[in-house]
């Protein structure tokens, strides 16, 4: 990673009781903080399970999830488009990563890729060179949102359903751990609320900061998880592992 003692926290900040999406409007526009929030605790989670050793940030941005991964993983590499929505400041390579990635082959034990593989024209493709870089017994952790807007116009082409991403990751000759909901139920109403009031800025922030109270802490809870959940998912975080050996190259 290029410029490490310059990163700073930007669409994700950690707090006490974990990672969380920034308040601050720059980074994260006030209608989005329901789904990153549920997208930062799924992450985390499956960061702080399965990330280690060489660890490629694919389509990294800012590098948002620096600070979670980087103690527990041995290096960093970072590769995104020359024009970057999220600038280029922490890049090791720029690349078309619809053309594939270009490291050799067994690169990386870890691979980290959220809200990426939507804005891909050949999924199928990019599971195969995902797999390619990884090495034996390594792990994919992806993240891709499922009831979302369309963002990074035009070049917004998927929503993936579990079933997608599990054929997919079988089709590139991984082997599925998890494929876990971020956010669901009443959570997606939720979402679609905030960016209906994303304009009102401040009607949406209070919509957003009692919504996200009524759905974590009360009896409503239980409306964001089980069958709702799996149904009307906010988006997914899937763990998948490259057959073999952990740590052989």
């Amino acid at each position: 990673m290029q410029n490490e003692a310059d990163w700073r926290p930007s669409k994700f900040v950690q707090t006490r009781r974990g990672l969380r999406a920034s308040r601050d409007r720059a980074e994260v526009y006030v209608g989005s903080r329901l789904s990153a929030d549920q997208s930062a605790q799924a992450l985390e989670r499956a960061i702080r399970e399965h990330a280690r050793g060489r660890l490629l940030d694919l389509g990294a941005g800012k590098a948002p999830l620096y600070g979670t991964y980087r103690p527990l993983v041995d290096t960093v590499t970072c590769i995104d488009w020359a024009r970057s929505l999220h600038g280029t400041d922490y890049l090791d390579a720029t690349a078309d990563l619809n053309e594939g990635i270009p490291y050799p082959d067994g690169s990386f034990d870890t691979v980290l890729s959220s809200s990426v593989f939507e804005h891909l024209r050949r999924p199928q493709f990019a599971f195969e060179e995902t797999a390619r870089v990884m090495a034996s017994g390594g792990s994919l952790i992806l993240h891709v949102p499922f009831y979302y807007w369309l963002h990074e116009e035009p070049h917004d082409y998927y929503r993936f359903t579990e079933y997608a991403l599990r054929d997919l990751a079988s089709g590139a000759g991984l082997r599925v751990e998890s494929v876990r909901t971020t956010g669901g139920g009443l959570y997606a109403l939720a979402d679609l609320m905030a960016r209906a009031l994303g304009p009102a800025k401040p009607l949406a922030a209070a919509w957003v900061g009692a919504s996200g109270w009524a759905l974590s802490r009360t009896p409503l809870r239980k409306l964001t998880e089980g069958d709702r959940a799996r149904r009307f998912p906010l988006g997914y975080c899937m763990v998948a592992r490259k057959e073999g050996a952990a740590g052989s190259h």
